[in-house]
């Protein structure tokens, strides 16, 4: 068997699941999309608080999918991935709805 039969045998085995491994970065890449068009319309405070939103959708995805189906999501362990995504969450969220006034001030 060469070497291009033993990838072939190896992907078809993998069937459906490889197709759909990385729909969980998929889905927060869609909020983030979200977001970046709220903040072009200049409503950035509605823009950052989604992108909080698409942290927290990692951090929840990261924590129900078993590691093998939370494709790109995965970085380090299970335990550091939900910390730094629920810190990092809790950051963008408290600017964005802490924030008041200034010269980026939605009307």
């Amino acid at each position: 068997m060469t070497m291009t039969e033993d990838r072939r045998d190896v992907h078809d085995r993998r069937g459906g699941r490889a197709r759909f491994t990385q729909l969980p970065f998929a889905a927060v890449l869609l909020v983030v999309a979200v977001a970046a068009l709220r903040i072009v319309q200049y409503h950035w405070r509605e823009g950052a608080a989604l992108i909080g939103a698409a942290l927290l959708l990692a951090a929840v995805l990261r924590a129900v999918l078993p590691t093998g189906r939370a494709g790109l999501l995965v970085i380090r362990g299970k335990v550091v991935d939900i910390v730094t995504y629920t810190g990092l969450a809790a950051a963008v969220l408290y600017v964005a709805l802490t924030i008041i006034g200034g010269p980026f001030a939605s009307s």
